[in-house]
């Protein structure tokens, strides 16, 4: 029997090869649980799948919290004395950076995290920037004050964040009373970042691999509940090279959502939020050699927000409608989706509600409703696709003719997200042609047909991962 020497191919890859092939990713969607508690929130995921976040404990009080290989670790049990902590960000040695309650009570009654303004048991503690690693929480320096926060950290050991001086601000509504001010945290010591002229106050918001940080400055405002901090952004800034570079705007002043860049990837693409002329809405966008581009909504929303961009441009957030309804999306190629309607598998039926970080594997964490009303941690895996290719195929269709007397399964795969073999399984659907053989080995098998016939198989793909895919094939062998 010749076997084909022009073979066909079918490659098997992650999202990247299903966006070159005009196919949506699909997701398996999992619920990270809590820590004895009703709710949970994932903040960062690294490219070896450490996740960061917190979960309420049986108190209800919020612990910082790491999720790895399907286990949960409680890393605010043993914070800095208070209750209430949450790890915003994690590296890829599992370093956490984040904010944690201390055991001094603040004398000027400040709530900092703003802990007892979201309603968590709270004695009114100061709040402290932290990092943590191998069972170890530390306290990170602030300006003179008594409180800080730290928001992301890099691969490099660094953290940026804000941190209280000991100047006044007669412009904050109680109980804030101090100014803060964005910061880098690097080898134990800290540096304060310039805001814009005239802006008293600032946050630094996300830092990469190169050193980079993004963030806003503006004025001292109301604790937002849903930003989590006391700052009216009006400018989105960019630290680099000792210089402080304005972003611009979409045509608002920042005072309804605010203007504030938030994350960065190690190309040096930044996405944030701004408001649009008139200050009635706030747009997501994406800033790129000083480039804007409004990210627009999800459709029927009127309100958008990015919170991470991984190396590959792919960008998540939030989008809201005017009933503030909350939706997560993915941005990519263009293309704003609701990831709701992305989901293949989601044995908890949550609804994804944010979008919070997106590693280079397109892996997703974010929060979500469950059916009781609860919001918990989610993890959205993409699915590899698998593409027909090759003489008679389409790159749409898995239906193709041959008159070859085989073909050949191989794989196309990106060296940059599952690398490593990938391994092959078969079945024969009933009702077809049945003589067919699969030889070879499970890494590099050929399907041999028997008779001249249709033959129809499901083919499943395995990465190195675990991660598997599968598809129906149609075969005519003329």
């Amino acid at each position: 029997m010749k076997l084909n020497t022009s073979l066909f191919t079918i490659s098997a890859s992650l999202f990247l090869a299903i966006a070159a092939h005009g196919q949506p990713t699909r997701y398996n969607i999992t619920d990270l649980g809590t820590l004895g508690g009703k709710d949970s929130y994932a903040t960062q995921i690294t490219n070896s799948g450490i996740v960061s976040g917190h979960a309420s404990s049986a108190d209800g009080a919020w612990r910082a919290a790491l999720w790895q290989k399907g286990s949960i670790t409680d890393v605010g049990k043993f914070g800095l004395g208070g209750r209430n902590s949450i790890a915003w960000d994690v590296n890829e040695v599992g370093r956490a950076v984040g904010e944690a309650e201390t055991s001094i009570i603040d004398p000027d009654g400040e709530d900092f995290c703003g802990f007892k303004a979201l309603g968590l048991p709270s004695t009114g503690q100061t709040c402290s920037a932290f990092v943590w690693q191998n069972g170890v929480m530390t306290p990170l320096p602030t300006l003179g004050g008594r409180n800080a926060a730290a928001n992301r950290g890099n691969n490099l050991g660094d953290a940026v964040g804000m941190a209280e001086n000991y100047t006044r601000d007669p412009a904050c509504p109680a109980p804030q009373k101090f100014q803060f001010k964005p910061v880098l945290w690097s080898n134990g010591k800290i540096q304060e970042l310039q805001t814009f002229p005239g802006d008293p106050s600032g946050i630094a918001f996300g830092i990469n691999d190169n050193g980079q940080v993004v963030g806003a400055s503006g004025s001292c405002t109301d604790f937002n509940l849903n930003t989590q901090t006391s700052l009216l952004s009006k400018h989105a800034l960019l630290w680099q090279n000792g210089a402080t570079v304005n972003l611009g705007n979409l045509g608002g002043t920042g005072q309804f959502g605010g203007n504030a860049a938030v994350a960065i990837n190690n190309q040096g693409q930044v996405v944030g939020n701004s408001d649009l002329p008139g200050d009635k809405t706030n747009h997501a966008f994406l800033w790129q050699k000083g480039v804007m581009t409004d990210l627009g909504t999800l459709l029927g929303d009127f309100i958008s927000a990015p919170l991470a961009i991984n190396d590959r441009g792919t960008v998540v957030g939030i989008s809201i409608d005017s009933d503030f309804n909350l939706r997560a999306f993915v941005w990519q190629n263009g293309v704003m989706t609701d990831l709701n309607t992305l989901v293949a598998a989601n044995p908890a039926k949550l609804k994804l509600q944010l979008a919070e970080a997106i590693n280079s594997r397109g892996e997703i964490v974010g929060f979500a409703l469950n059916s009781a009303g609860e919001t918990h941690a989610y993890l959205a895996t993409p699915q590899l696709a698998i593409v027909i290719t090759g003489p008679g195929a389409g790159s749409s269709t898995n239906t193709f003719q041959t008159a070859e007397s085989s073909i050949g399964l191989s794989a196309a795969q990106s060296s940059t997200l599952n690398p490593g073999p990938l391994t092959y399984s078969w079945t024969l659907s009933p009702g077809y042609s049945s003589a067919a053989i699969l030889s070879g080995n499970t890494a590099t098998p050929i399907i041999q047909f028997t008779f001249r016939g249709t033959y129809q198989f499901t083919l499943k793909v395995t990465d190195s991962t675990g991660a598997s895919a599968t598809t129906t094939v149609t075969v005519q062998y003329v």
